[in-house]
Parts: structure tokens; C-alpha cells; sequence
């Protein structure tokens, strides 16, 4: 498997797209369930029947490109509020990045590794070794890069990213991911309640760090990425229930910029797995 990935890391970012475009199809064509999921939470959301359409594509690049990202070679990327995290880092209080399952969540943490990881600043990221087997030795020599940091989903892994954001560092959650049970609330996203993580409002108010949006437009015909980073509207409520609400907010808002380009298609009104 890694030598197929390999060789499709070699194709221009166009095809892969292409290619992309109909394995979405074709898994939403082909699995009932994935399609119910999908257009239930397209349609939470308020989204047209032709953003619904886009968004089966979107969802199929957002794995085809992964062979380009974790094996080939660089990608063209453009910034969109870079001078936001300069002046985050530059006030030594360590950066938490919230980045939905918006467009391309991979290039952000690498963009950011490649323009500041590099430079003392490392991002550290959560890391759950993905279930397939012959999965994990690609997703861990994709994390394993110059710039970035792993921790892994424990106890001792929110331990290294507090650590990390109090010596001016900055870590990246997916805030929009459904946490274990107890390590989350219940609070309401495109109107209906979904269990939300507390950990990035945990750690933001234990560390003092800045709190930033972030995410990864997919731009068309294979030209590259935008990566968008914009402060919270508000700082985060001392409440827990009150900051998951604002969290919440503050991703439909980022989805909202590119509706066509979420993960549709994740089981975010789920209930809860039990705590390892």
C-alpha cells in the first residue's frame, strides 16, 4: 500500500483532484448510510441542493490529495491572515489552532510547520493511530516532519500540549471532532445539539494562550491551497458549556465561507464513545 501511495504522490494535484472527485461519488452512491449521514447534515445546515452536489466531490479530493501531501512533493500555498499568528507567537503566550473538518485540515498544520514549526515554534498535534493496520506507518510518517510535533490521545498527551503552549509553542485541535465520553458537552451546532470536545477551552484558559481559526481552502484545478487564520470574535467564556456554544459559532461561521468544502459526510451528531 505504500508503494501504491507513493505513485500516486508523483500525479499533478489537478488529477488527483479529478480522481477525487469520483471516488466521492462513488462512495456516496454506493454506501446508504454515508449518503443518509450526509445529506441530513447538509441539509441541518441549510445548504442548496447544488452546494449539497459540490460537496460529494469536495469530500472525494479531500482523500485523493492525501497521497501528495503525506509522499510528494510541496504544494503551491497561499496565506490569508498570516500577520495573526506572527503576532500571537510574537507575544509568547503559545497559539491554540481550531481547524474544523473544513477543505484540506492537513495543509494547515503543515503550512504552519513550513513557515514557523521550522523556525522554534513547532506545532504540536493530537495523534490517534488510525484503526487499519496498514494505515498507521503512512499517517505516522506524515506527522513525523521537521515543524510539527505528535501527542498522543491520552492523558499524557494533553499534559505535552499544555507544556507546549506555556513555552510559547501552539498546538491544533479539530474542535468539531466528537470526543470520548465525559470529555465533552452537549451544545447546539447548525441548530441541533452535538457533543463537544472542552479541551482546546481547557487549554486556552490554562495556558493564557491566543485562540485562532484556522482552515485550508482547496482552490480548483489543482493550483494549491489558501490557508484562512482569523481570531475569535470574542475570548472564550470561563464556562465550559458557554465556550463549547462559542466554538461551536465560531465553525459554522468558517463553514459558512465554503460551505461545498466540509466533511459532510462525519457523524457529528454521534453520540459519544465510552473513555478508553
Amino acid at each position: 500500500m505504500f508503494l501504491v501511495f507513493k505513485l500516486l504522490s508523483h500525479l499533478p494535484l489537478w488529477l488527483l483532484h479529478g480522481l477525487g472527485w469520483g471516488l466521492g461519488w462513488l462512495a456516496f452512491l454506493l454506501s446508504p448510510t454515508y449518503r443518509q449521514r450526509f445529506v441530513a447534515n447538509a441539509h441541518q445546515a441549510g445548504l442548496t441542493a447544488a452546494q449539497r452536489r459540490a460537496a460529494v466531490g469536495q469530500s472525494g479530493m479531500l482523500v485523493a490529495e492525501l497521497p501528495r501531501l503525506w509522499l510528494g512533493a510541496p504544494v503551491t500555498v497561499q496565506w490569508q491572515g498570516r500577520g495573526h499568528v506572527e503576532s500571537a507567537l510574537q507575544s509568547g503566550r503559545g497559539v491554540v489552532f481550531l481547524t474544523p473538518h473544513l477543505g484540506c485540515f492537513e495543509i494547515t498544520a503543515q503550512a504552519y510547520a513550513e513557515a514557523f514549526g521550522l523556525h522554534g515554534r513547532p506545532m504540536t498535534v493530537l495523534f490517534r493511530p488510525p484503526r487499519q493496520a496498514w494505515l498507521a506507518p503512512l499517517v505516522t510518517q506524515s506527522r513525523a516532519r521537521p515543524g510539527m510535533e505528535t501527542a498522543p490521545t491520552t492523558l499524557a498527551g494533553v499534559k505535552q500540549m499544555l507544556k507546549a503552549l506555556k513555552a510559547g509553542h501552539c498546538v491544533g485541535l479539530l474542535p468539531d471532532q466528537v470526543p470520548p465520553q465525559s470529555q465533552g458537552v452537549w451544545a447546539p451546532f447548525f441548530g441541533q445539539n452535538a457533543y463537544t470536545m472542552t479541551l482546546s477551552a481547557r487549554l486556552a484558559a490554562q495556558s493564557g494562550a491566543t485562540v485562532l481559526l484556522a482552515w485550508g481552502q482547496r482552490l480548483p484545478w489543482g493550483r494549491g491551497y489558501t490557508v484562512h487564520v482569523q481570531p475569535l470574535s470574542a475570548p472564550l467564556s470561563p464556562d465550559l458549556a458557554e465556550a463549547a456554544s462559542q466554538i461551536n459559532a465560531a465553525m459554522e461561521a468558517l463553514i459558512r465561507q465554503c460551505p461545498t468544502q466540509y466533511l459532510w459526510g462525519y457523524a457529528r451528531y454521534k453520540a459519544p464513545r465510552a473513555t478508553p
